[in-house]
């Protein structure tokens, strides 16, 4: 498998969110031992029920960088990235769309919760919510401009805000325009973020919003590396920042810390 790198070092796979179905990305993310995405499920589905213990009420979960729907698909489903690699291994897409509209008709968990997705990849959120897996989805890129009227609404409705992968493509022009959105209360935040980036510029600015920050102790493996050219690349970027990577990316994997942004207003009920 032949992965060039884009322009953070990183292995590009732009090519496999534009196609019309998720079948692709799984089968890559799959010979990558991809897992980020269910080692969040656990902080996600805790985010999920605080907000329902604080509030009574079901949340609004905006999903940025979502692609086709994946953190939807495994809290609603209760399933992994494994699985979905061969449930989309058959099939064109009008049958991957009915199966995954069978699945949650029959076993989706959080019936209550509403998910939207953000990305850039238009093909990815399209299949998605016709899928059933997002209810709506942004389609924008809030680094090189601003949220229309209509966009800001969506964002506005969020209750909680999450990401496995997202940040260092998008930085605090994209969080804040969401964290901004409703102009009266802020989103609960989760984001896992990778080592190589910094998410400092970020927190400060949400610091300033009236967010505490908390980084989780400890490390989240997202996923092999996908060629030796990244592992170097990403090695020299660890150590021009002094990272260890030892124990980490030096075995093999791209690592990313957990950071929960917290607003000091209380939950809206």
């Amino acid at each position: 498998m032949t992965v060039s790198l884009d322009t953070t070092g990183k292995a590009s796979f732009d090519d496999i969110y534009e196609r019309p179905d998720p079948r692709d990305y799984y089968r890559r993310m799959s010979e990558l031992d991809y897992r980020i995405p269910e080692l969040a499920k656990p902080t996600f589905q805790k985010l999920i029920e605080d907000w329902r213990t604080d509030t009574g009420a079901a949340p609004t979960v905006l999903d940025i960088g979502c692609s086709y729907g994946v953190i939807a698909a495994l809290l609603r489903l209760d399933t992994t990235v494994e699985y979905l690699s061969e449930h989309y291994r058959d099939g064109d897409t009008a049958t991957h769309i009915a199966r995954d509209r069978e699945l949650l008709a029959t076993r989706d968990l959080l019936p209550d919760v509403r998910f939207i997705g953000m990305d850039i990849a238009a093909p990815a959120l399209e299949y998605a919510t016709a899928a059933g897996l997002l209810h709506d989805y942004v389609h924008a890129d809030l680094e090189s401009g601003e949220a229309t009227p209509a966009q800001r609404e969506l964002l506005a409705s969020a209750d909680l805000v999450v990401s496995t992968g997202c940040v260092g493509y998008v930085t605090e022009r994209t969080l804040l325009q969401v964290a901004r959105a409703s102009g009266q209360r802020l989103p609960r935040m989760a984001h896992f973020v990778l080592r190589m980036f910094s998410f400092e510029p970020m927190a400060r600015q949400l610091a300033d919003l009236g967010y505490r920050i908390e980084r989780v102790p400890g490390t989240f493996p997202q996923r092999r590396f996908a060629s030796e050219a990244e592992r170097d690349q990403v090695l020299k970027s660890l150590h021009a920042k002094g990272i260890d990577p030892t124990g980490c990316e030096a075995d093999g994997w791209l690592h990313a810390e957990l950071f929960l942004c917290v607003p000091d207003e209380p939950a809206r009920a």
